[in-house]
C-alpha cells in the first residue's frame, strides 16, 4: 500500500453534499477551461457517488466543481461523513469512491473482500494535521510530542495547563477533537495517543467548523484538524509547533511536503470501485480528472500536491482498468 505524505488546503468546507451539474458549450472538451476533462472527448450522462473524509472534502470540492463544466450531464455528490462512515458505505456498495485522512484498515480490506470489492487507492495531496490553541493563549510557544501525550491520554484526573509544563497556567485544559469516525481522529490516535483512551472531556465533533469554533471560544482551549482548517482560520487560532526530539517545527507548506513536520504530516487519499471505473464511463471519465488536476486544485486550496510520479501511477492503473 502507498504511504506518501499530504499537506492540507486552505478552504472552508462549503456543504456536505456537492453536485456537479451546470456547463456550457465546450462542456464535452473542457479546452477552455483551467482543467481538462479525463477523457476530453464525448459528452457523458450519470451520477457518480462518494463520501468519506472532512478533511479531504476542500480537494474534492474543488475537483467536484471544476468537472461540472467539462461533463454537465454527470452529477457528482460527495457526502461528508467522516473516513470510517465513508468506507462504511464504501463497503455496501453505495458508493464509487471513498475519500479517506488515512490509509484503509485491515478491517475495511476484509470488509470489502467480504463484499466481493476490489479497489484501488488513489493518493490526492499532503497534509498536515494541525494543533492549534486561541489566540489569547499566550503562553503555549510550542509542545512536544510526549506533551501531547500527556496532554490528550485519558488519565481519570482534571487536567490544567501546569500539570504539562510548569509554570503554565493553574486552568482546566478544554479538549476538542475529531469524531471516532474520522481518519484525522485515527491518525492522531495512532501517532500520539498510541492507541490508548483520548481524555474523556473532550468534545468530539467530525464537523472540522464546530471544533475551530469551540478553540475560538476559550483561551485554555486545544484542539487539531486538518492544515485547510488552520489556514482558513489563522488570524483567530495559532499553530503549535510541534518538538519530535529534534526542536519545535511548525507546519507549513514546505515542513509538511519535506516530513520535517513529523509526525503529523500524512496522506490523504481517495479509493475507488474497480468495477465502477470498468462498467461505468463516468465514474471512469470523473475519476481520471480528479488525478489529472489533482496537483492543480489541491495547492489552489491550500494543500500540497503530490510528486506528479505519484498520479502518473495512479493515472495508468485507472485508465488500465478502464480497458484504455
Amino acid at each position: 500500500m502507498k504511504s506518501v505524505k499530504y499537506l492540507a488546503m486552505s478552504t472552508i468546507l462549503g456543504s456536505a453534499v456537492f453536485l456537479a451539474a451546470c456547463g456550457e458549450e465546450d462542456a464535452a472538451t473542457g479546452n477552455d477551461g483551467d482543467a481538462g476533462s479525463g477523457s476530453g472527448s464525448a459528452e457523458l450522462e450519470g451520477q457518480v457517488q462518494g463520501d468519506g473524509s472532512s478533511t479531504v472534502a476542500p480537494i474534492m470540492e474543488a475537483i467536484v466543481e471544476e468537472y461540472s463544466a467539462t461533463q454537465p450531464g454527470v452529477q457528482v455528490s460527495s457526502g461528508v461523513s467522516g473516513t470510517g462512515g465513508g468506507f462504511e458505505k464504501f463497503i455496501a456498495g453505495e458508493t464509487a469512491f471513498s475519500n479517506a485522512s488515512r490509509e484503509i484498515s485491515e478491517e475495511e480490506v476484509a470488509g470489502l473482500e467480504e463484499a466481493g470489492i476490489d479497489f484501488t487507492e488513489v493518493e490526492l495531496a499532503y497534509d498536515g494535521l494541525t494543533v492549534v490553541v486561541s489566540q489569547e493563549n499566550d503562553w503555549v510557544d510550542y509542545l512536544t510530542v510526549e506533551e501531547l501525550k500527556e496532554m490528550w491520554v485519558e488519565s481519570g484526573e482534571e487536567k490544567t495547563w501546569a500539570d504539562i509544563r510548569e509554570g503554565w497556567p493553574e486552568e482546566p485544559i478544554e479538549f476538542y477533537s475529531p469524531g471516532t469516525d474520522s481518519g484525522t481522529y485515527d491518525y492522531f490516535n495512532e501517532v500520539i495517543l498510541e492507541e490508548e483512551d483520548i481524555v474523556r472531556s473532550a468534545t468530539l465533533s467530525e464537523d472540522d467548523n464546530v471544533l475551530v469554533q469551540g478553540v475560538l471560544g476559550s483561551p485554555n482551549a486545544i484542539g487539531y484538524f486538518g492544515y485547510a482548517y488552520y489556514l482558513e482560520n489563522q488570524d483567530t487560532l495559532k499553530a503549535v509547533p510541534i518538538d519530535n526530539g529534534e526542536g519545535p517545527v511548525e507546519p507549513n507548506n514546505e515542513t509538511i511536503e519535506s516530513g520535517e513536520y513529523a509526525p503529523l504530516s500524512r496522506p490523504l487519499f481517495t479509493y475507488v470501485s474497480n468495477s465502477a471505473v470498468a462498467e461505468d464511463p463516468a465514474t471512469a471519465d470523473f475519476v481520471k480528472f480528479a488525478i489529472e488536476n489533482a496537483a492543480e486544485l489541491a495547492e489552489a486550496v491550500g494543500y500540497v500536491s503530490a510528486p506528479q510520479e505519484v498520479y502518473d501511477e495512479d493515472m495508468a492503473t485507472i485508465e488500465e482498468l478502464a480497458g484504455e
